[in-house]
């Protein structure tokens, strides 16, 4: 293995590919009706994204902050939840308008954020884009897990909270925009 290699393959890295690797599991667990296709997808989407709070953790613990990293960190994010979304529309169990308006905020931040990086800014995840992913992740294991358990209405509570996490979604792609536009117009041409 090479040095590259051996850069890539740290434990970080490695929880961010079984996210991704994560997907298609939870793809085919979602084709499937039923309580327990519905139970196991769920259980894999929460695993998943806990590994997307496992891989930063390490990565600033163990000071194993890499670009590749910080490349395929938000894409597994984007991808694990765009996933999500799509599966849940033939199912009934969210609009397709959220879902556009989820998945077309995340492209416009991303195109946003190859900008600011080709003029050598970097628009980090603030509060509102954490607490936009944490909303996002609640909602859609809900949503998933769908069928009532100990008195508690999944589909109801995962409908409440994407409607919740739309709006996060929305506020948070203005306030990268804002931060953007700020910052560019004040910076001397």
């Amino acid at each position: 293995m090479n040095r590259q290699q051996a850069q890539f393959w740290n434990l970080p890295n490695a929880l961010t590919v079984l996210r991704i690797l994560a997907i298609p599991v939870i793809i085919v667990l979602m084709t499937f009706p039923g309580r327990l296709a519905s139970f196991l997808a769920a259980l894999s989407f929460l695993a998943a994204g806990m590994t997307d709070l496992l891989d930063g953790f390490f990565a600033r613990r163990q000071r194993l902050v890499s670009r590749a990293g910080k490349f395929m960190d938000p894409l597994a994010d984007k991808l694990l939840v765009s996933a999500a979304l799509i599966m849940l529309i033939p199912l009934g169990r969210v609009e397709a308008w959220i879902v556009f308006v989820i998945i077309g905020r995340e492209l416009a931040v991303t195109g946003l954020r190859a900008i600011a990086a080709s003029e050598g800014m970097v628009l980090a995840a603030g509060r509102w884009g954490k607490l936009k992913t944490i909303v996002q992740m609640v909602a859609l294991f809900a949503l998933i897990l769908h069928y009532p358990y100990a008195s508690i209405n999944f589909q109801q509570l995962g409908t409440i909270l994407i409607w919740v996490a739309a709006i996060i979604t929305v506020a948070s792609g203005i306030s990268y925009y804002l931060t953007f536009f700020n910052t560019t117009s004040s910076t001397p041409a």
